[in-house]
């Protein structure tokens, strides 16, 4: 069993109850090699700290969703999203997820309560991270199809993200003229000053440290989101020149 069966096996915490669990306890068997005695072993209970077991099997439930949205499952979003998955966290794991998410492409996904429950037990910062995922995801095919877009607003409205996190997180992935000040969350008339304190506010808002208990695998694709939070500001910078 790979390191992403290691994962599931060290605990899911909150997700092995509510719709994620009935999900899992109903593919996890057949995908992982001893699976359901991993789960036995590993879960001890109802845990209110999100795992990174069960932060990754809320990620999948919810690429599924995307993924299905526009009616077609296409060979290049699985390939994207092996690709994706070996980036951030390894082969083994790669391998086993896209297993897993194959069986969850056949199921019926109920994104709300998927959502709700990711809302009552997962910390904003982290949300905000899975978010960011989904964009990346959805875009496996060279565009955000409409459908994709308006799951994932969705999605976000019923994990209480809000809206200027998510335009700002979009702004990253489907093309505007004013992508960089999205990023940033203000508008294109806002003084310099007020470009340096939204930068301020944005990097200690996304900060890679702020999902670091979800281990070094998430914290490294925060990065990403972080250095395009940087690339904004820069940008904007130049446009102005500032110094």
């Amino acid at each position: 069993m790979g390191k992403f069966g290691k994962w599931i096996g060290g605990g899911l915490g909150w997700a092995f109850g509510g719709p994620i669990g009935a999900i899992v306890g109903f593919m996890v068997g057949s995908m992982i090699d001893g699976g359901q005695e991993a789960i036995k072993r590993g879960t001890t209970g109802y845990s209110a700290r999100t795992t990174t077991g069960g932060y990754v099997m809320s990620l999948l439930v919810l690429v599924a969703a995307v993924m299905k949205a526009d009616g077609k499952v296409l060979k290049s979003e699985l390939d994207y999203v092996k690709k994706f998955m070996v980036h951030n966290f390894g082969e083994d794991s790669a391998q086993e997820a896209i297993k897993m998410l194959r069986d969850l492409l056949k199921q019926t996904i109920p994104v709300n309560e998927v959502c709700k429950q990711i809302q009552a037990n997962m910390n904003y910062s982290a949300r905000l991270q899975l978010v960011h995922f989904l964009f990346g995801i959805a875009q496996a095919d060279g565009k955000v199809a409409p459908e994709e877009q308006q799951l994932i607003t969705q999605i976000c409205q019923q994990m209480g993200i809000g809206q200027k996190d998510f335009e700002s997180i979009q702004a990253m992935f489907v093309p505007n003229t004013d992508n960089d000040y999205k990023i940033l969350e203000i508008e294109r008339s806002a003084s310099d000053e007020e470009l340096k304190k939204a930068y301020r506010r944005m990097a200690m808002k996304y900060h890679p440290d702020k999902v670091s208990q979800l281990g070094e695998d998430v914290q490294k694709a925060a990065k990403e989101k972080f250095q395009r939070l940087s690339q904004a500001y820069e940008n904007i910078k130049k446009e102005r020149n500032m110094t």
